[in-house]
């Protein structure tokens, strides 16, 4: 190791109280992290493009550094899915500085992997306080029936007003509305339930009828609206 003149002709000072690192919680234990074999946990990181045109949500299960289980979800970029295909190969079996060093292809999900990394490294995990964490397999579970990601999309004009487009619940079918107008419910269709459906042997119809569902007041509504084409 090499030192400037400077510090060589300094004399000795020890130093004082070193009491290390703070710990920080993993998997209900209280861990003082000094590798990347040291961290554990199941966490979230979200990212966004340089233009800020798409968005990237990005979960993990970690154990001892090495990344077991990858969850990526996108939205708002078509090419974006196609770097998320790729990120869900590249990511299971690294370690989380190799995974923040690896390009990942598209900025958002880069940034999501950055904002993940702060996240796990400073004890701020969805189970930091689960006893042996989360088994691998838990990031499906943040997604709905048939294993859809959750979204939710709204459109609205001064001069219309709101449209629900699409729900947690599904794709909105009908917007139920009161004598005034307002919106007091809508209908909907679970494409993941459908799509389930249909693979057990239900014909489309059958399958499309048996995933429908309705949200609000929508035996009080005077009138339905289709909200993509009125």
């Amino acid at each position: 190791m090499t030192y400037s003149h400077e510090v060589d002709a300094m004399c000795p000072v020890a130093q004082g109280v070193a009491h290390g690192c703070a710990p920080i919680p993993e998997e209900a234990k209280w861990v003082k992290a000094k590798e990347i074999k040291d961290i554990s946990g199941f966490t979230h990181g979200v990212g966004w493009c340089a233009p800020q045109q798409g968005a990237c949500k990005l979960s993990l299960n970690i154990k001892e550094g090495v990344i077991q289980e990858a969850l990526v979800e996108t939205l708002g970029c078509s090419g974006m899915t196609h770097s998320a295909a790729m990120a869900a190969e590249i990511l299971p079996g690294r370690t989380i500085l190799e995974a923040l060093n690896t390009d990942l292809v598209c900025d958002a999900i880069n940034t999501a992997m950055r904002e993940l990394f702060l996240q796990i490294v400073y004890g701020r995990s969805q189970s930091a306080f689960s006893e042996d964490g989360l088994a691998i397999g838990a990031g499906l579970e943040d997604l709905g029936k048939g294993l859809r990601s959750q979204l939710g999309t709204m459109y609205g004009t001064l001069a219309k007003g709101p449209r629900y487009l699409e729900m947690t619940d599904g794709y909105v079918t009908d917007l139920a509305l009161n004598a005034d107008d307002e919106i007091i419910g809508y209908k909907f269709v679970n494409f993941g339930k459908m799509m389930d459906f249909i693979k057990n042997g239900d014909d489309a119809n059958t399958a499309l009828e048996k995933a429908r569902g309705q949200y609000g007041r929508v035996a009080d509504a005077v009138k339905f609206i289709d909200p993509r084409k009125q």
